[in-house]
């Protein structure tokens, strides 16, 4: 063994350094990996937000709909909760709003009456749907963007260390494999974006699914409700 090479064998890494590799990489690798953990961060932010989001809507949904659908009188209850956004609030007042404006005048048709609260109450369903799931979109993009992203900085960095082959005319392993030890680093870090990711989303997806499906419900009793109410006018 030669002198050099005793000397590089000897200053080798003993361990896989990812801190090392991000440094070592080529800038443009750099800055992929860069977005690619910016990404990540972010997914683990709307992840745990999320997650604690569901659960105290969740509760506070539960109180509001035990107590609201008892009340004979809810309007000061609703208009207490209500500014607490709870959807389910939101839900009921959409309700009673249509209710009031459809039979101020006599001689209403309660049949379209009716049909008008439910489409009223529907659309608050769909509009509460949709603000929970706004944030799950940047879930979707990352999960199936993160690892085309990496793949792009693996793929320049091994047209880099290609480069660097011919530039030295060496194509030994100690030439070829930082650069491509880099480029791959790049392709985890994509995966490493995208795999919470999609699973995040997968779950969190399930989840405002059921809240909609709970919220849904929720309406077709008060709409029974008020129902029986529009009987007695």
């Amino acid at each position: 063994m030669t002198q050099l090479a005793f000397l590089a064998a000897s200053t080798a890494p003993s361990r896989l350094d990812p801190i090392q590799l991000f440094l070592d990489a080529d800038i443009v690798v750099q800055v992929v990996m860069g977005g690619l953990l910016l990404a990540s961060l972010w997914v683990w932010t709307i992840i745990v937000s999320f997650s604690m989001r569901m659960g105290s809507l969740r509760r506070r949904c539960e109180d509001f709909e035990s107590e609201f659908l008892s009340l004979d009188n809810p309007e000061v209850l609703l208009g207490e909760r209500r500014r607490q956004s709870i959807p389910s609030a939101a839900i009921a007042a959409a309700g009673l709003s249509e209710f009031r404006k459809s039979t101020s005048r006599g001689g209403f048709d309660r049949e379209g009456v009716r049909q008008r609260v439910v489409t009223a109450m529907e659309g608050q369903v769909a509009e509460e749907s949709d603000n929970l799931a706004a944030r799950l979109n940047f879930l979707a993009t990352t999960g199936s963007v993160a690892p085309f992203v990496g793949l792009f900085g693996t793929v320049w960095g091994i047209m880099n260390s290609f480069f660097q082959i011919g530039q030295q005319q060496n194509s030994s392993l100690a030439v070829v494999a930082p650069g491509i030890s880099e480029a791959l680093f790049a392709t985890a870090i994509g995966l490493f974006a995208a795999i919470p990711a999609v699973i995040a989303y997968n779950r969190f997806s399930n989840r405002v699914g059921l809240f909609e499906a709970r919220l849904q419900r929720f309406a077709d009793r008060f709409s029974a409700k008020m129902s029986r109410e529009l009987e007695r006018v």
